[in-house]
């Protein structure tokens, strides 16, 4: 279970088991900047979840992978503008991923790590409907 608390401002504690973070809003959007926004929290979550699910296959598969290195970006485009999208009309989020490998791999085992970092749970979830129900306590 994660546990979120604001008590003032946009600073917001999080807990999550027995790791504590900071969660916050830049100055420019009336924050502190004392710790990662939510979409970078949620970019976190992507980029983690792509690492890890290409380190487990790499291990399993015995390809030689040293470091795996994820830059991702988010922002809002409009939905026109997205050839590959069902909304066509509004804005939609675009989450741009980039993924580096260095090892020793062949041309098939980098386009299979690609294939596989598509696989990770977060990412499936993202692409998925999602039911959030959120009540009083």
């Amino acid at each position: 279970m994660i546990t979120v608390k604001n008590n003032h401002g946009y600073e917001t504690k999080i807990t999550a088991g027995n790791h504590s973070f900071i969660s916050d809003e830049p100055v420019e959007a009336g924050g502190t900047d004392m710790g990662a926004t939510p979409y970078d929290l949620l970019l976190a979550a992507l980029g983690s979840c792509k690492a890890i699910t290409v380190r487990m296959y790499a291990s399993r598969k015995n390809i030689p992978l040293e470091s795996i290195i994820i830059n991702l970006s988010h922002k809002k485009i409009h939905a026109e503008d997205c050839k590959d999208c069902e909304t066509k009309n509004g804005m939609i989020d675009n989450i741009d991923v980039e993924i580096s490998f260095t090892g020793n791999q062949n041309e098939e085992q980098i386009k299979k790590l690609l294939e596989i970092a598509d696989k990770c749970p977060v990412h499936k979830t993202l692409r998925s409907e999602v039911n959030i129900n959120t009540k009083l306590k």
